[in-house]
């Protein structure tokens, strides 16, 4: 059975914005160890294999942004699509303390077949619906798990990662976030936001498409109310903020 690396949802849908998900599924191909890298199921329900939450927040803010979205549909342990091809961290073997069984071992040829059949096809078709449009602007989607262990817990409820490169719609963003009095809001926290070779850095940045990635912590976007709620609260955000750039 041929195991699909993306899905595309709004295809149709005329909005300048493209919303992303790089870590959208756990899914494990049935070729890639029979479909188990090993890990017991709570480990696969963790942070360390996708974004909780951010697939069921892509498709609500796409539908109320009436924008097209792209998901993965494989775990970020199998092959990570939000790094460069030469990045040592595309195919993890240790994450967050655990160890991924099924990639302790793996090499050349197995990268090789995990970037062909998984990586290589999800960028080929954001490539392609980002390029619907000439004016396309990316928000790509994360969460970020509360807290990782032995580290302090994390104070933001949202994070805004950018680019140096490129801080057009983010900074705007993180002011605009700001002014609402229940949000901390991290700015380039809880991760630095440039990253060569990664899907903004691919998609955005080598394209000079205004680009933004938004992390909400992965407690508050737990089920479908409150990523459906985060989608309504999010969407004039970024409307007003974008209107307001002139980008």
């Amino acid at each position: 059975m041929i195991h699909p690396a993306y899905e595309i949802i709004g295809a149709n849908r005329t909005s300048r914005w493209l919303v992303t998900c790089d870590h959208a599924s756990n899914a494990v191909p049935d070729w890639v160890g029979d479909g188990d890298l090993g890990l017991p199921s709570a480990d696969m329900g963790r942070h360390i294999a996708y974004d909780l939450g951010a697939a069921g927040l892509t498709r609500a803010l796409a539908r109320h942004l009436d924008a097209a979205a792209v998901l993965s549909r494989f775990s970020r342990l199998v092959i990570d699509p939000n790094r460069g091809e030469d990045d040592p961290t595309l195919l993890m073997k240790l994450y967050d303390g655990t160890i991924i069984p099924a990639n302790r071992l793996a090499g050349a040829v197995e990268l090789e077949q995990r970037l062909d059949r998984l990586y290589l096809p999800y960028h080929a078709a954001l490539a392609r619906t980002a390029a619907r449009q000439a004016d396309t602007v990316i928000c790509a989607i994360h969460s970020f798990t509360p807290q990782l262990r032995a580290r302090a817990p994390r104070p933001w409820q949202i994070g805004i990662l950018y680019s140096h490169l490129d801080e057009r719609l983010a900074l705007p963003l993180i002011d605009r976030l700001r002014a609402e009095p229940d949000l901390t809001v991290g700015d380039n926290e809880p991760y630095a936001g440039h990253l060569p070779g990664d899907a903004i850095d691919r998609h955005a940045l080598q394209t000079g498409r205004p680009n933004v990635l938004i992390e909400l912590r992965q407690d508050l976007i737990a089920d479908a109310r409150d990523q459906e709620a985060w989608a309504a609260r999010l969407t004039p955000i970024l409307q007003t903020v974008l209107k307001e750039t002139g980008l």
